[in-house]
Formats: C-alpha cells, sequence, structure tokens
C-alpha cells in the first residue's frame, strides 16, 4: 500500500463516526459524510432517469406515488416525534415507476425511490408495494449507502478516499457508487454486509409501513410468493443477496409485534 494511502485511511479511521441505525439503535461504520452520499446519488439518480422509460400518470404509476408518500410520511412523523427530523432535512422524495422486465426496486439516500413494473406483479396490492418500498426505504433511512461505502473503502486499503469520490468519475468510483447504492453487484467479503442490511431493512421495512398505516402481517404472504418465485430469473437480482427465503419469513414472524405497536389503521 502507498505510503499516502496508509496515512488517509489512518486519518478516515480516526475520525470515523460509529453512527447508530435508527430504531434497531445498532452501531455501524460510517465516514462518509452526508453531503457526499446525497451528491452521488443525484448524480447516479439523474443517469439512470435520462437512460430509462419512466412512467406516469398511470393508474401503477399513481400507485407508486401514493404508496411512496404515505411511508415517506409516516417515517418523516416518527422522526419529528422523536427529534430527529433533522436527519431527513436535505431528502428531496421522488417516488419513480420505470418500464424493465425485471422484478427489482431501490432506494438512493435522499429518498429516491425508483419501482420496477417487473416486481408489480408480484406486489399486486397497496400493502404487497409497501412491502417491497419499506424495505428499499428503510435501506437509504438506514444509512446503508454509507456504511457499505465506509466498508468498500477500507476493504481497499484506503486508495480511493472520500474527496476523491466527486472529482474522480472513472468507471472503478461509479462501480464503488453503484455498490455503495445498492444497485450493483456485491461479491465476496462484502456480501455478508449485504445480509445484515437486508435482515435490517426487512425488519424496519415492516414497522416504516406500519407507520404508514399499511397492515404488516400482509408482508409475510408476499414474501413467500416471492419465495415461490425465487428461482426465476425475472427474480433473482432482488433476492441474490437476501437472507434465505425460510429465514427470512421466520424473522419477519418473530418481528411481527414489535412492528404492530406502530400500526394505526
Amino acid at each position: 500500500m502507498h505510503y499516502k494511502g496508509v496515512l488517509l485511511l489512518g486519518l478516515l479511521l480516526s475520525l470515523a463516526a460509529c453512527t447508530t441505525v435508527p430504531i434497531t439503535e445498532r452501531s455501524q461504520l460510517n465516514f462518509v459524510p452526508a453531503g457526499t452520499m446525497l451528491s452521488l446519488s443525484q448524480q447516479q439518480y439523474s443517469e439512470f432517469i435520462s437512460k430509462n422509460k419512466v412512467i406516469s400518470g398511470t393508474t401503477e404509476a399513481q400507485r407508486v406515488e401514493r404508496v411512496g408518500r404515505r411511508i415517506q410520511r409516516g417515517v418523516e412523523q416518527y422522526f419529528q416525534s422523536k427529534g430527529q427530523a433533522g436527519d431527513l432535512a436535505n431528502y428531496k422524495w421522488e417516488f419513480k415507476l420505470v418500464d424493465s422486465k425485471e422484478a427489482n426496486a431501490w432506494c438512493m439516500p435522499g429518498g429516491k425511490v425508483v419501482v420496477y413494473t417487473g416486481i408489480l406483479k408480484y406486489a399486486k396490492t397497496d400493502e404487497a408495494l409497501a412491502t417491497v418500498m419499506g424495505h428499499e426505504i428503510a435501506h437509504a433511512v438506514a444509512g446503508h449507502g454509507s456504511e457499505r461505502m465506509s466498508q468498500t473503502i477500507v476493504a481497499q486499503g484506503g486508495l480511493i478516499v472520500v474527496d476523491q469520490l466527486l472529482a474522480d468519475r472513472s468507471p472503478e468510483t461509479r462501480a464503488l457508487t453503484m455498490g455503495a447504492l445498492g444497485i450493483g453487484t456485491q461479491v465476496g467479503v462484502l456480501l455478508p454486509y449485504s445480509r445484515l442490511h437486508e435482515s435490517e431493512a426487512d425488519r424496519l421495512g415492516l414497522i416504516f409501513m406500519a407507520m404508514a398505516g399499511y397492515d404488516p402481517h400482509s408482508a409475510v404472504g408476499f414474501w413467500q410468493a416471492m419465495a415461490k418465485q425465487g428461482s426465476g430469473s425475472n427474480t433473482a437480482s432482488f433476492l441474490s443477496t437476501h437472507p434465505s427465503d425460510e429465514r427470512r419469513i421466520r424473522a419477519i414472524e418473530a418481528e411481527m409485534p414489535e412492528s404492530l405497536r406502530y400500526y394505526h389503521p
């Protein structure tokens, strides 16, 4: 490793903040400034939107917007009640439906939510869609993108540093960003962290959909239906880094009492 890289890595680690995930209270390594993540995600989001077909004005597009806004309001009200509204102050929420056969969805830091049309055949009700969107929004609210990028920088020996991310738009930086935002494919040493994030997003997603007035019990049926389709190519990307079907459903059932405390239909 270059001497400068060692110094930069040491500096980053010395300044690293062990932040806490809302509700779960899990400590996480996070030394990527929020402003950096928001800037990176906005760039990648704008690029994605410009290159893909966004569907608007249809019943399904309106449903994505409606469900997303309900979850947004529920999450914002919760943070406000805890005196933490500032944590979401820089969020510029958007909820887009994109034409794609892929059964997938994601949320970037800052509240940029994209749902692919391919997942709607599994999420046929508002409750099922809320399961998907609550899960993806949980990734952003929990800071999983910043945590994953912090882990990646450490794993790469500090040779890619935070202050270079905005200046360097190389393919390597783009790949790092997309991976950190949960859009790229995660392999090797970071895969266990990704599964941890997926399990945490399942738990928070249940709570977020409950905050929005959607019955979290419906999440069990949705994941059971997805499990039956798990071997199909269209669902592979959505399920590839998730816990096993049986383990996930058991965990969701165990977490149901917690999420029901937030449910007010």
